[in-house]
């Protein structure tokens, strides 16, 4: 697995690395309670994904990856 400046890979996605430390202070300002304590299950009908910092690919080669949340943008084939 290669390493990005931006991103990294958790196993189940690409997560921006920005975003998700911006998230992890909103959520959680005092660090006393686990994310496992502060979310529920998805009852609604358009429930919210967990973390909302996951990227996508930007072009159909899979080469560029962008944040959906802030926009950033990193080429992810360096080769």
């Amino acid at each position: 697995m290669q390493e990005l400046n931006d991103f990294y890979n958790d196993g189940f996605g690409w997560i921006c690395r920005h975003c998700e430390r911006e998230l992890a202070l909103e959520a959680n300002p005092t660090g006393k309670h686990s994310r496992l304590l502060t979310e529920g299950e998805a009852e609604s009908k358009q429930p919210e994904m967990s973390n909302i910092a996951l990227a996508k690919w930007m072009d159909k080669t899979r080469t560029t990856l962008i944040c959906s949340r802030c926009g950033i943008t990193e080429i992810a084939n360096k080769s």
